[in-house]
């Protein structure tokens, strides 16, 4: 291979490094936005999003719950873990005793934030089974709105794969117009 065939080759390989590692090192990152929810029962959900971009925070998150309930008993500090149910979702390490209670939530890794919302614990309400829209339509309505955020944030990274996959298919066809142009002419002063 001759040394301007491998210095293309060298620079669109860097150029290509430098394409898709650039993104996806800059995706994230910055202040988190802390959702803290009772879950009708005795825990409290925390869902954990990026501030700017609403993505879901995929690194692992360091935060305590306390909480002060109305007649003055205290919980916490109690550590929160990672939930089965989602990526960006996390539990008290211990379920909350029944009450209301006014629950801080603090994290402190992979950014700092805090959040205090009022929660009732054990007050559980057994409905039956029925569609949203009939059961709280105000409810229906803001879950959809999360939901829709939650979809749009997925069509952008739909969306960034495809510009991804479209920069590779660029600099694939450049790469091989190069290596042609430069076997064309390596041939042609061989001939001479």
């Amino acid at each position: 291979m001759t040394k301007a065939l491998k210095y293309v080759l060298a620079v669109l390989l860097a150029g290509l490094a430098l394409t898709l590692g650039a993104p996806a090192a800059s995706a994230h990152g910055g202040p988190i936005k802390l959702e803290v929810i009772g879950d009708g029962d005795h825990n409290v959900n925390v869902l954990v999003t990026y501030k700017e971009d609403k993505h879901p925070v995929t690194e692992i998150v360091e935060a305590t719950l306390t909480a002060t309930a109305t007649d003055g008993r205290t919980f916490g500090p109690v550590p929160l873990r990672s939930a089965p149910e989602g990526q960006n979702l996390y539990h008290a390490a211990e379920p909350l005793p029944s009450g209301e209670w006014k629950v801080t939530v603090k994290a402190t890794e992979p950014a700092k934030a805090s959040k205090t919302v009022t929660v009732k614990a054990g007050a559980v309400d057994v409905v039956p089974e029925a569609p949203a829209t009939t059961l709280n339509p105000e409810k229906a309505a803001a879950s959809g709105s999360v939901l829709s955020e939650r979809s749009a944030a997925q069509d952008a990274d739909d969306s960034g794969m495809a510009l991804k996959i479209g920069i590779i298919a660029v600099v694939a066809v450049i790469a091989v117009a190069a290596l042609v142009f430069i076997l064309r002419r390596r041939n042609l002063y061989a001939r001479r």
